[in-house]
């Protein structure tokens, strides 16, 4: 079976378990059709123009709006959203059902001789202008589907209450507190529950640590020391009601000081980053905070991949294969069957970041040679295709010994 037959059978699989549809979905999805065709009237010209672009093979550049590119197979919606011109982006970037929704920088502030905090300065997507603003309050961002909402946790970790933000105002809607101080979040993937990490101290603290060069030097570099993590369980809360449990869960020593639990793909379970693991390096507990085997389909993925599993549920991203020498930027990842583990294709990017849809997928890839220093741009692929479309410019490379990480990218579904 190809991937053109597993996609459409995933389809139609999905379309056959489906319940009957809720009271009221005609009128919904008419109302939503007519605001979308109002919107695709003034917009058929700008359409007409890509398919000419596309037919000749040259994507199209408005200095208003950015790319809009057409890789091989339609998006299921959204279409693409690029600024290869832009980094870190300045305007909007998405393609298919997944839109880039905030980014973030991190930067040491040293707070004594021996100890620091990798701080991080979040932009967030204004849902009504298209461009990312810089909002410095936050020390840790998520998005909900629907870039309606953000999780945010305020600058001190660990923190003792969540913000709700509303993203179209930019003001707080909600506070969630905690008893226990809690220093990552993460949404489910339908949005209605949201995983808080509880921390006894803050995950991003680093601690500087002698070095011996090669010449014998000795030298200072900021850093952190493997088996610090101060995790100690998390919480897994209502989002409309704010009312939840906390799970303790023991200390390990296989982990890094930051370690945020995510929900499983069900929200069943959640899992984390696990060093010293065989399964993918992802450990999974239940709910109440005990170690579990992982879900079925879910058992083959890594978590440090984070595309993990398509909208369908039957792919899987899965992580770098090849790099071909000599020529940068050309790299490819697997895509496996979730359930056996099985190779089905391979996809061109490096480092698989979110599903744009069951075909295509948002990575990033690099564009230096193997010999020279990693720098990546965020660039869309598809299943089936060599075509890779450029969405941003240029990542500039991190600077360890300073501790000043570039852009880092936050997904979100429409």
């Amino acid at each position: 079976m190809n991937v053109e037959e597993l996609v459409r059978e995933t389809l139609r699989d999905q379309a056959d378990g489906q319940p009957p549809a809720p009271p009221g979905l005609a009128d919904r999805v008419l109302g939503a059709h007519r605001r979308r065709r109002n919107r695709r009237l003034a917009s058929v010209a700008a359409a007409t123009a890509a398919v000419v672009a596309i037919a000749v093979g040259v994507p199209l550049l408005d200095s208003a709006t950015g790319t809009d590119a057409r890789p091989s197979g339609a998006l299921d919606s959204g279409g693409v959203r690029a600024h290869p011109d832009q980094s870190p982006p300045r305007d909007r970037i998405g393609a298919g059902d997944t839109v880039l929704a905030a980014y973030y920088t991190a930067e040491l502030q040293q707070r004594t001789d021996e100890r620091g905090v990798a701080a991080r300065t979040y932009w967030l997507l204004d849902p009504r202008t298209g461009k990312y603003k810089k909002d410095a309050r936050w020390s840790f961002v998520t998005v909900a589907p629907g870039l309606k909402t953000a999780a945010v946790l305020e600058r001190n970790l660990p923190a003792h209450r969540i913000g709700l933000l509303d993203l179209a105002t930019g003001e707080v809607e909600r506070w969630i507190p905690v008893r226990h101080g809690v220093g990552g979040l993460a949404f489910s993937y339908d949005g209605t529950r949201l995983l808080a990490t509880t921390y006894g101290e803050n995950p991003d603290l680093r601690v500087k640590e002698r070095l011996h060069d090669e010449d014998g030097r000795t030298t200072w570099m900021w850093g952190v020391r493997f088996g610090d993590s101060s995790r100690s369980g998390f919480y897994d809360l209502d989002v409309a009601s704010g009312a939840g449990s906390w799970s303790p869960v023991a200390p390990d020593r296989d982990l890094n000081p930051r370690a945020d639990f995510a929900y499983s793909r069900n929200a069943r379970s959640v899992y984390a980053q696990y060093i010293g693991g065989r399964d993918g390096l992802q450990q999974f507990y239940d709910l109440e905070g005990h170690k579990t085997v992982p879900p079925a389909d879910e058992k083959f993925l890594r978590s440090d991949v984070p595309a993990r599993l398509s909208p369908s549920g039957r792919l899987a991203a899965l992580g770098l294969t090849k790099e071909v020498a000599g020529n940068p930027g050309k790299s490819y990842s697997s895509v496996r069957d979730p359930r056996t583990g099985k190779e089905i294709t391979k996809v061109r990017g490096g480092h698989l970041l979110a599903w744009a849809d069951d075909k295509h997928l948002i990575a990033w890839e690099r564009v230096t040679s193997l010999e020279e220093e990693y720098r990546p741009r965020l660039v869309l692929v598809t299943i089936g295709s060599d075509e890779v479309v450029p969405l941003s410019g240029v990542r500039e490379p991190d600077k360890p010994g300073a501790l000043r990480e570039s852009w880092q990218p936050v997904f979100a579904r429409r």
